[in-house]
């Protein structure tokens, strides 16, 4: 009964923090092993989550901007987890991003789809023992997919962004982001091959989630 009540009031304070006006808190260059950036912090008043922005170049008029909106994966990205393919793909993105010259990886403070990174490590332990990575997270009390994409097109306003070509497998985000006077001209898939650690969590995103995807 504890554990119920501390996942629902996580995800309430999740869910009110997104109703609350996000704000850009500071700015600096950033460089990377892909060429230059410009990094922006972004906050709700309330505090409740930090989303940062990755810039390339000059975005100019704000349109037809090439856009990843990325949520955060503390063990794809950064300790490089085999098990889903999110690290890969914030690579690629940035590397694309530079690539062009001009663009923008905005980072979403929202791990595991929504639920946490504790709820996402008990959601693992549950696809340890037989789950996908949807049912995990059902098994915990949460829906499939909690995360919300008001908070990128807040940003994307405040960077002048009005248009973009977004890099992304979820017609699930591309509406999301499509929202409040930011258009997605073009979705620009972004995939990366199975592996033998990876093929039945993307086959999952594909069947149960509707992502885009050819390779599986």
């Amino acid at each position: 009964m504890i554990r119920r009540f501390r996942i629902r009031a996580q995800s309430l304070l999740q869910r009110l923090g997104r109703l609350t006006p996000i704000r850009l808190v500071s700015s600096a260059k950033l460089p990377t092993e892909y060429g230059d950036f410009t990094i922006h912090a972004f906050e709700h008043s309330l505090g409740v989550e930090t989303h940062v922005a990755l810039v390339r170049g000059d975005v100019g008029t704000g349109e037809n901007v090439l856009t990843r909106v990325h949520s955060s994966c503390v063990t794809g990205d950064i300790f490089h987890s085999a098990r889903c393919d999110c690290g890969p793909q914030l690579q690629t993105a940035m590397r694309q991003i530079a690539d062009e010259g001009r663009g923008v990886v905005l980072y979403l403070d929202q791990e595991g789809r929504g639920i946490g990174l504790a709820n996402k490590i008990r959601a693992y332990a549950l696809q340890d023992e037989g789950c996908d990575t949807v049912e995990a997270n059902e098994r915990l009390g949460f829906a499939a997919d909690l995360r919300d994409y008001r908070s990128a097109v807040r940003m994307l306003h405040l960077l002048g962004v009005r248009s973009v070509r977004l890099l992304s497998n979820n017609p699930r985000k591309l509406a999301g982001v499509c929202a409040d006077g930011v258009s997605v001209s073009e979705r620009v898939p972004i995939e990366i091959l199975a592996t033998a650690t990876t093929e039945r969590y993307l086959k999952t995103k594909k069947a149960k989630l509707g992502h885009v995807l050819s390779s599986v």
